[in-house]
């Protein structure tokens, strides 16, 4: 039996393929969970068409995604979090810090999109990718540091350097 996909299904092809599967298979599971259309001529005629219009509308999408990689590219978000000894922080950056800092400055990314391993838990610069179409990846520049006073945490330091010198 041969089916035109119309979702993307594990281990037998992508939205729009024609495949050829058991009987079965098709009339069963792919049918009726309206994952697939059999393949007549007329439906073929629909899907080629369907196609030329995804095709069209993912160049609209990644012109737009390129457009917008440029300007979070140049956005830089700070972050300030109290910060125990040893510069250990107290709590994260998550990427849903970074999607409301970045919804602050006027972009709407959703926090998925943020390609976040794990969250921030450490000071410093950090550049995190934000997918925002299949081909496009912009780079958020994200400072984590402390909340405390400049005076403070040097003070901090220092009182810690000279206790490390007593012994």
């Amino acid at each position: 039996m041969e089916v035109i996909l119309k979702e993307d299904v594990d281990k037998l092809g992508h939205r729009g393929d024609v495949v050829k599967v058991a009987d079965g298979y098709g009339r069963n599971y792919l049918l009726p969970g309206k994952l697939a259309i059999e393949a007549t001529a007329a439906n073929k005629n629909v899907i080629a068409q369907m196609k030329e219009s995804a095709v069209r509308k993912s160049a609209k999408e990644k012109a737009g995604a390129e457009e917008l990689a440029k300007q979070v590219d140049a956005a830089e978000l700070v972050f300030e979090r109290k910060v125990g000894d040893n510069e250990h922080l107290f709590g994260s950056v998550t990427s849903g810090d970074i999607a409301h800092a970045l919804e602050a400055q006027g972009f709407k990314i959703d926090r998925r999109k943020i390609s976040l391993d794990e969250p921030l838990r450490t000071l410093g610069e950090f550049h995190v990718p934000v997918k925002l179409h299949r081909e496009v990846t912009a780079h958020v520049k994200v400072t984590v540091k402390s909340d405390a006073p400049e005076e403070l945490v040097a003070a901090g330091s220092d009182a810690a350097a000279e206790e490390g010198t007593e012994d």
